[in-house]
């Protein structure tokens, strides 16, 4: 089935459940007018993508944003179709033609039913906390954000040297293994709360091995070249300053180049503050300036 018939067959079934916003969006203090799309991505894993844009033909700078995980099927099963809305649209408003995937084995995609012997392709298990394996389930979405990059630049939808990938959580781990990298396509990388392995058996503050987290951080430091900005915030109950200043340490003294910024306590919980369009006066001055720098 062809790209065109997959991606109308989503945006009809997604309006009949009501689940895709009006067209095109606007706002006083919009430089420009933007549209949202729900897309199935022809990938070699192929995924549902939330996609938000100006309206023209481009072709566009590119965003990619990468959600975080779950490990618990039925949380996965009930995975929101849109985690970032507002922060995409913001950078849509921008210039930017913003993809945020949906992950193979979540949402609509979430089929695993082990009673009946039916597993997704849910790759993100990083294992017992004795040994775990923080560091190929990162390159694992790393390479899923890779196929989008070369399948947007291959519709001619986005200007192929010109793309940001921004990540929450371990979508935000998955962008810090991206600049391990170094794929020339890339020019910056946004992290909100990146990590894996937080609030082990729901226990605030409990981690996974933090030292294997803060060695795996060092060990994509060593490559990674690519500008990055990360936020973490105080009243993070994943990751909390001192794993967060630890990984920055270890990544910065192994040669990777990362902008940190420790925000004030957000609501209840800091971790989930991208999902907030209350948080986008704190971190957009600073991405702003970070993006100006790095043009």
């Amino acid at each position: 089935m062809c790209q065109h018939r997959l991606r109308t067959l989503a945006i009809a079934a997604l309006l009949l459940l009501g689940l895709v916003a009006p067209a095109c969006a606007d706002d006083q203090q919009s430089p420009q007018r933007i549209q949202e799309e729900i897309w199935v991505l022809p990938l070699p894993l192929p995924m549902f993508a939330y996609l938000v844009r100006p309206v023209g033909d481009g072709p566009f700078p590119l965003v990619i944003m990468n959600h975080g995980v779950s490990l618990n099927a039925r949380d996965r099963s009930f995975f929101p179709l849109v985690e970032f809305r507002d922060a995409a649209m913001w950078f849509a408003r921008r210039g930017y033609l913003v993809v945020a995937p949906v992950g193979t084995g979540y949402g609509a995609a979430a089929i695993d039913i082990p009673e009946r012997g039916l597993y997704g392709p849910f790759f993100s298990k990083i294992g017992k906390c004795t040994n775990p394996n923080f560091l190929d389930p990162g390159l694992a979405v790393a390479q899923v954000d890779l196929w989008i990059i070369d399948y947007m630049a291959a519709e001619k939808r986005i200007v192929p040297k010109d793309v940001i990938v921004v990540g929450q959580s371990a979508g935000g781990w998955a962008a810090i293994a991206l600049s391990s990298l170094n794929p020339p396509q890339v020019k910056a990388i946004i992290t909100f709360a990146a990590g894996r392995g937080g609030r082990v058996d729901g226990k605030p503050n409990n981690n996974c091995n933090p030292d294997r987290l803060v060695e795996a951080t060092g060990l994509f430091g060593h490559t990674s070249r690519v500008p990055m900005l990360w936020f973490y915030i105080e009243n993070d109950t994943f990751f909390g300053p001192a794993l967060s200043k630890r990984m920055h340490e270890a990544f910065s003294r192994a040669g990777g180049r990362a902008e940190y910024h420790l925000l004030p306590p957000f609501g209840d919980e800091g971790h989930f503050l991208i999902g907030s369009p209350a948080s986008i006066p704190t971190w957009s001055p600073l991405v702003e300036r970070f993006l100006d720098k790095n043009r």
